[in-house]
């Protein structure tokens, strides 16, 4: 994939190289301990001191204008139109990209960092995992192979639930998922109650589908967004971090005679990386290629990495 989003030299985004965007940090202090930051990354996902002062603290910077200039017109228009009976409307921040890319990542970092500016204080954050239909109903519908895929998921639930948030109900409540069971889970709900700033995160958050000749079609996801930001990397870089993360798992979470995936904790290296790659390509990749890459083009803001976790270039949409 080429960074370079110019379209004959007509292009909606402004490129940077990490020194140049490491530049816009400008004096805005390092909030994160050392042991924070251990917290915030995944299970193979490298997160470094320089990686938060370089890439996160000027995107936290950034997004706190976004959320300030909102803010402010928000205000703006109470005082044209009357306030409006909940007097607030939470900022959404969508984050999309591929299976391991670092979405989570990405998504703790930013609520830890943005939860540290005077004006958003409560900075939410929500997986798209949770309205993910139940195994049973996946399994019952054939969609077990495609899990992950648009059709996966309760869209309803979902568009309700971003409605109620954009509404400034509440308190809201999404569903929760386990990736020990590989299954939501039942009964056990995250109370969302009114944020300044709701970060959600997600392979598919920023897709769309042809628009229906009425008008009369249902929003898209991406409708409720304030912001929008895609993670991107090579698919060969992509599938090593899959098959690292599962050969991984298989020394940990896998040995749990109750986790999803146990069968696979006992089977040889050899086996589990054969599996790794096998689902990799034929769920995954085909995934990808078919309903997030396309969507890239959609972002406000491409964070671009390279093979050891760092991101090299960031790509921001023009103003």
């Amino acid at each position: 994939m080429d960074m370079k989003l110019d379209g004959g030299g007509l292009s909606p985004f402004r490129n940077f190289t990490r020194s140049e965007w490491a530049a816009l940090r400008a004096d805005t202090p390092q909030p994160l301990r050392p042991e924070e930051i251990a917290r915030l990354q995944g299970l193979n996902d490298r997160l470094s001191m320089a990686e938060i002062e370089e890439i996160y603290l000027p995107l936290s910077r950034l997004l706190s204008m976004y959320v300030g200039a909102a803010q402010k017109l928000f205000r703006a228009m109470q005082k044209f139109l009357g306030p409006e009976e909940n007097g607030k409307m939470p900022y959404i921040i969508g984050v999309a990209g591929s299976v391991a890319v670092g979405k989570s990542t990405t998504s703790r970092v930013l609520q830890a960092l943005l939860a540290r500016w005077p004006n958003t204080p409560k900075v939410a954050l929500v997986t798209t995992d949770g309205f993910l239909l139940p195994n049973a109903v996946l399994q019952q519908e054939g969609l077990m192979g495609r899990k992950g895929f648009p059709e996966s998921y309760d869209l309803p639930a979902l568009l309700h639930f971003l409605s109620d948030i954009k509404a400034g109900r509440r308190p809201v409540r999404a569903p929760l998922y386990s990736h020990f069971h590989y299954d939501v889970k039942p009964n056990e709900m995250a109370e969302v109650d009114q944020p300044d700033i709701l970060i959600v995160e997600g392979l598919n958050v920023l897709q769309t589908s042809r628009p229906p000749k009425d008008g009369k079609g249902i929003p898209f996801v991406s409708d409720f967004f304030d912001f929008k930001i895609y993670i991107d990397a090579d698919e060969t870089i992509l599938e090593r971090w899959y098959v690292e993360r599962f050969m991984r798992l298989r020394e940990t979470a896998f040995r749990d005679p109750a986790a999803y995936f146990h069968r696979y904790a006992d089977i040889s290296d050899a086996e589990a990386d054969a599996t790794a790659r096998g689902i990799w390509r034929t769920i995954n990749l085909v995934n990808l290629r078919d309903n997030i890459l396309p969507t890239r083009q959609r972002a406000d803001l491409i964070l671009r990495k390279g093979g050891d976790h760092e991101i090299e270039a960031v790509a921001l949409r023009k103003l």
